[in-house]
């Protein structure tokens, strides 16, 4: 990619943030209708970093969860009674999943299912 090839490293995820909200933030009287999170390792500290930004690139930077699209404000209430920190690999899972399909079943614009990936 072309940060590598200028810069001879790896983007830091926190770089990577700045560096979209700057193109979103480009674009904000055309915007691009995304909404990403972005989720990665820091390698001076070895701790997670998720991440999340919306239409004009305005970033949330959060130690425990982010959540976006049509389903937000359902998904934060479930996401807040759910979950706990330093959760196993299967009690995340369990958590991302209820979060989920409460959050599908209340917003009729938010698709009908969804995929759970832990990793």
């Amino acid at each position: 990619n072309l940060y590598e090839l200028r810069e001879e490293r790896k983007i830091e995820p926190a770089t990577f943030l700045s560096l979209l909200d700057n193109l979103l933030y480009e674009r904000r009287f055309g915007p691009f209708f995304i909404e990403p999170i972005i989720a990665g390792i820091d390698s001076k500290t070895s701790k997670p970093f998720v991440a999340s930004s919306d239409l004009i690139g305005c970033p949330m930077i959060t130690d425990d969860f982010v959540v976006v699209g049509t389903a937000g404000e359902q998904l934060y209430g479930m996401c807040e009674t759910v979950w706990v920190p330093d959760m196993s690999p299967d009690q995340l899972f369990e958590a991302a999943a209820q979060a989920l399909m409460n959050a599908v079943d209340r917003d009729c614009m938010a698709g009908w299912g969804g995929v759970v990936h832990i990793v």
